[in-house]
This record gives C-alpha cells, structure tokens and sequence, in this order.
C-alpha cells in the first residue's frame, strides 16, 4: 500500500470510496462524498493534507484534514477518513491518520479534531477534546468528541471548535 496526496486525477474515484465507505456506516448523513467536494472548494481546503491510500494502482482509501479555528487559533478538522469496505480492518484508515499527522506537523499544525468512534480514534492518540478545552459547536458525547496535540506544551486552547461553513455547522 502507498500513500499519497490527492491529485485532482483522484477526484472521481475518490468520490466513490467515500460514498461507498459511508453507504453502511452506522453514524453518517449519507452526504460525506459531496462534504468532500465542497471543502476542496472551500479556503479550509489544505492539499498537501487530503491524502490517498493506493493498493494495486488503486485508490481504496481517503482521509481530509482542514483548516478550522478555535478563537483565532487554526487547527485541523479530521473529516472523513473513508476506506472502502472491503480494505476495512487492515490498518489502512491509521496509516491514513499518521501520515496526515506527519504532514500537519510539517506544516507547523499544533492540533487535529474529530467527532467521531470512541473505540476507534483513540488508537491514533485522539482523546477527549475537552483535555484541550476545546468544545464541541453542538450537543455531543464528550468522548466522541475528540483531540490530538502534536507538540507537547502546558497551554490549553479553551475555546468553541469553529468548523469551515461547507460542514454546515
């Protein structure tokens, strides 16, 4: 398996992995695939961080990071992480996370979120958002609602995730 960024040759295929990754999930608005298209539209829309996994010279799998705020800090928003159902359980969706995680850094990111599994997140060093003081827009789970920090330091955000206006939040 490779990883790699996103080329707009990808777009089409990587529409598919995601509606098809999404088709049976249990918690989806059925509308990820065209978030994915609206946020490559949008300034929150980062290249080097929608990144690709390609098994066989096909893409079968697709995370996207953006640009979102708290206060005047940007940070990153981890949405969606797809990989198609039958390359599901193979370690495909961490290798996605930790290369995005790579690449963040690089760029001098300090912190991604997410919302999403408990069970699942945890694994790529995400844990509750609120360690962070950082709050969720909208009533949810403290433990689905999720952090990582990528540089050890004393300070906590202490603020209101704001998320680009394509997630409709």
């Amino acid at each position: 398996m490779n990883i790699r960024q996103e080329q707009p040759k990808d777009y089409d295929r990587v529409y598919q992995v995601v509606k098809e990754a999404f088709a049976s999930a249990k918690h989806s608005d059925g509308n990820e695939h065209e978030l994915v298209v609206a946020l490559r539209e949008s300034d929150a829309f980062i290249p080097e961080l929608s990144l690709v996994a390609v098994e066989e010279n096909e893409v079968v799998g697709h995370i996207l990071f953006t640009r979102a705020f708290i206060g005047k800090r940007e940070v990153l928003a981890l949405a969606p992480l797809s990989v198609l159902p039958v390359f599901q359980k193979k370690g495909i969706g961490l290798a996605l996370i930790e290369q995005g995680h790579r690449v963040a850094k690089e760029l001098g990111f300090l912190y991604s979120v997410v919302l999403g599994d408990a069970k699942y997140y945890p694994k790529a060093g995400y844990q509750p958002a609120s360690r962070f003081g950082i709050k969720a827009p909208f009533e949810v789970q403290d433990e689905n609602f999720m952090a990582i920090r990528f540089v050890e330091m004393n300070e906590s955000i202490d603020g209101v995730m704001e998320y680009n206006k394509a997630f409709g939040i």
